[in-house]
């Protein structure tokens, strides 16, 4: 007899400890057939076996899950609240299922991740290193862009996880946020440029240097700005602003232009010769950058090995 309230608290839980797959699979079928007789056909059993199970599964929950109409049913609000979970618990079990072949079968299969430009330079290369030694079967795609283009690809299931940032206009209700590092930036030169010999530089020779920049509206773009306007000194008024790394590389080889990135990123190119840090310490930082994950994904398990390398060098350079 149905006579007690169901409520929201805990019915994700009671979906998976109380509820038989077979009754899932049956609630779906009614969901979609909208016909007993059909829905009974559908999943191999007797109309009055199916009638029988859905009275037991409104009896264990205590409300009705369908509406019996003159031809056919249709699902209550209980009974669609109810479907949209057993949705999700067989989505899991699916899920769990290909984890347990591709682990049997050795890693294999596609991860896709998200980087801004801090980690894709020390971060990610050790990370698919380590990650290709393990599981050289996994194939790897990394996508590099600034955070928010990246939130978006991963709202929408385009990548697994990302390591970037949460924008503070960012709606991280359905995110998950695990911080790595913070950000500092830097000047950065050609080898060879007069800033280069000076130990006295100032922002005010800053402002009067020829820049190459992010545009402006981007995040970085504004710190830098107000690094200046802090002590009343205006933004530098020769710019060129790009994103192209390319672009950017050789415009710096070829001229006196200055550029900001994160001190990562510089030490890279210091190290293969292609750039020098200008000797002064910018007051310029970015917020905190972390990995990022969908509330309630559960990763594959080539996704979870290529998270065990993030954390484990994440903790090693940072």
């Amino acid at each position: 007899m149905i006579n007690s309230p169901l409520t929201d608290t805990g019915l994700a839980r009671r979906v998976r400890t109380q509820l038989k797959t077979r009754q899932m699979f049956l609630l779906i079928a009614l969901d979609e057939a909208r016909n007993i007789h059909q829905a009974a056909r559908e999943t191999n059993m007797s109309q009055p076996a199916a009638s029988k199970m859905l009275k037991d599964i409104e009896e264990l929950f205590g409300v009705p899950f369908f509406e019996r109409l003159p031809r056919g049913i249709r699902p209550t609000l209980y009974g669609e609240t109810m479907i949209r979970h057993v949705r999700m618990a067989l989505a899991n079990l699916s899920q769990g299922q290909e984890s347990i072949a591709t682990l049997q079968a050795g890693l294999s299969g596609q991860v896709n991740i998200g980087v801004i430009i801090t980690s894709s330079m020390t971060l990610v290369p050790q990370m698919i290193v380590r990650t290709k030694e393990e599981a050289p079967r996994l194939c790897i795609g990394v996508q590099v862009d600034t955070s928010d283009v990246l939130l978006e690809r991963l709202k929408r299931g385009q990548l697994d996880f990302l390591i970037a940032r949460i924008l503070e206009q960012e709606d991280a209700s359905n995110l998950l946020y695990e911080d790595l590092s913070e950000e500092t930036e830097c000047a950065v030169a050609r080898i060879g440029h007069p800033m280069l010999a000076r130990s006295d530089l100032t922002l005010k020779d800053l402002a009067a240097a020829s820049w190459i920049l992010s545009p402006r509206g981007s995040i970085l773009r504004h710190r830098f700005d107000m690094m200046f306007r802090r002590v009343d000194l205006e933004t530098p008024s020769n710019v060129v602003e790009t994103t192209s790394m390319s672009v950017i590389k050789s415009l710096l080889q070829q001229t006196d232009f200055l550029h900001v990135m994160p001190v990562e990123v510089a030490r890279y190119y210091v190290q293969s010769s292609e750039l020098a840090i200008v000797p002064i310490a910018l007051p310029c930082k970015m917020d905190s950058f972390g990995i990022i994950m969908r509330r309630n994904h559960l990763p594959s398990p080539g996704a979870n090995l290529l998270l065990k390398h993030v954390r484990a060098i994440a903790a090693q350079i940072y």
